[in-house]
């Protein structure tokens, strides 16, 4: 019992310090979105998020990579042996190392001739496109060394450390917005330039942190062949997931690119800006809570293992909600009031991605189970497979002459049909009650929007939100109503008590 409450404790007090961070992190986020759009302008802009895609998607083997090092490190860690954990990181460091010397060799050769004969770039901007291709290569590479530290940060529950670093990280790209605005020369170039720069930098505070207080990263003269074998073997049933997952993100921004244009990716790149903003409540709420899932399947605890997995999923899905509530019902306004030229089709790719990442983040902690277990291969092979679709599924859509928006809509419809086979495949691979998920997440968060819907709506069509007031006060209106119905139909009898006590608490605290 007093194990159970200092992790609740730890969990409450780095969800809390996630938390911070992301709010700093979005508010610059946003405003250094504004800037680089303004700055760079639409054409430019759509540049270089399509090129930055394209380098993305030889980051398939990194993604694989990074969630087998993440389950391996938190695993050791919850079994307390030294010597193992040293093992694994050394290994994770060599293998990533590895990873990134492929990720440059492909990028240099399929990557640049993609680039030079596929892409649909203005004659004039070739030569930029050249320079941001070979910077946002060589960030990957760096990013991918870095994997094994911000891994192991993780594990060990140190978010404040985590946090901080993040804060660095967002503070020097703030930086880069105001060099943008008086560079004398070639904006997206230096853009790219300074964005490498930042990853080098952070990429040395982070192995700075790590070997002064983490005994397992200080780099060992070690080679484990069975070792090497197995987490190679456990990402490769991974690569089908994340080669899904790039597919489903970066393919579809290329399609776009081919179909379209980069003006459209322009718009796609402000959608993304505000769905991640977004994502970030529950990506931090996560965080805080997937090392302690994959601790007690470690300590062979599935009670609490099946309590975490089915909590994470019900919040996470309160907590975007939450938020993506009043931006759904705004949308347009909130993009005009953010940005001085919103690129057209930004609004509705906005709302379907918000539809799309929240179910995603509902499901997410079956897939941190799925790797706790280290048997991936029946989990990746069938969600990976489904995921998969996507791309061809959108690509026939559009040579059917289908307007940009239907990649969305395309997506969503995949992505739910994903969640329904992760719930079926955590049954067989982990005794997971498919009823009690359904009872006790699907019809909790169905009573939530029944019940915290009605009122925003009928006020934003009787109430027109033409100015910031008006905006603000709908927006408050949207996120009380939820929280209401949240506290009073999402959340179950110790959950509420839990929140009473702490309201409790804090009131008598401040009298």
């Amino acid at each position: 019992m007093f194990e159970t409450s200092l992790t609740n404790k730890r969990i409450a007090k780095n969800t809390l310090l996630l938390y911070f961070r992301m709010i700093f992190m979005m508010l610059v986020s946003l405003y250094t979105s504004r800037v680089i759009l303004e700055a760079l302008g639409v054409e430019d802009f759509g540049v270089y998020n399509v090129v930055g895609g394209v380098v993305s998607m030889f980051g398939f083997l990194n993604s694989a990579m990074s969630s087998s090092t993440q389950r391996y490190i938190t695993f050791e860690l919850g079994r307390r042996v030294m010597s193992e954990q040293q093992k694994v990181f050394t290994t994770s460091v060599q293998i990533h190392m590895f990873i990134a010397l492929i990720v440059v060799l492909l990028g240099e050769t399929v990557g640049l001739w993609f680039l030079e004969n596929k892409m649909v770039i203005d004659q004039s901007r070739h030569s930029a496109a050249f320079w941001v291709f070979q910077c946002s290569v060589l960030t990957m590479a760096v990013s991918i060394i870095s994997v094994p530290y911000n891994a192991t940060i993780i594990a060990h529950e140190k978010m404040s450390a985590f946090a901080y670093i993040s804060v660095v990280e967002v503070v020097l790209k703030l930086c880069i917005v105001f060099l943008l605005l008086v560079a004398p020369f070639d904006k997206l170039i230096f853009y790219a330039v300074l964005l490498l720069v930042v990853q080098l930098m952070v990429r040395f505070i982070y192995g700075s942190y790590c070997n002064r207080h983490f005994k397992e990263t200080k780099l060992r003269c070690i080679w484990d062949k069975s070792m090497f074998k197995e987490m190679m073997g456990f990402a490769g049933w991974n690569l089908m997931g994340n080669c899904a997952g790039i597919l489903s993100t970066q393919g579809v921004n290329i399609l776009l690119n081919i179909f379209f244009g980069p003006t459209v990716n322009a718009a796609r790149g402000v959608a993304v800006q505000v769905q991640n903003a977004v994502l970030q409540f529950s990506q931090n709420f996560q965080t805080a809570l997937n090392p302690q899932i994959t601790k007690n399947y470690a300590k062979g605890d599935r009670g609490a293992m099946y309590k975490l997995i089915i909590r994470s999923s019900r919040f996470s899905f309160f907590l975007l909600f939450f938020l993506s509530l009043p931006i759904f019902l705004m949308t347009q306004e909130v993009l005009e009031l953010w940005l001085k030229r919103v690129p057209d089709y930004s609004a509705v790719f906005l709302k379907i991605s918000l539809m799309i990442v929240t179910v995603d983040a509902m499901v997410n902690p079956l897939m941190v189970a799925a790797t706790a277990t280290g048997h991936v291969r029946h989990y990746q092979t069938i969600v990976g497979g489904v995921v998969m679709l996507i791309t061809p599924v959108a690509y026939v859509a559009l040579k059917l002459g289908a307007a940009p928006p239907a990649v969305f809509v395309v997506h969503f419809i995949v992505c739910v049909v994903a969640a329904i086979a992760r719930i079926y495949i955590l049954k067989s691979l982990i005794g997971l009650s498919v009823r009690n998920y359904v009872t006790q997440v699907g019809k909790n968060l169905l009573m939530v929007i029944l019940v915290g819907v009605p009122l925003p709506l009928s006020l934003y069509y009787f109430v027109t939100p033409d100015n910031f007031l008006r905006m603000a006060s709908l927006g408050i209106v949207c996120m009380l109503s939820v929280a209401m119905a949240v506290y009073s139909v999402g959340m179950d009898a110790n959950e509420k008590k839990f929140v009473t006590d702490q309201f409790v608490k804090k009131f008598n605290c401040n009298k």
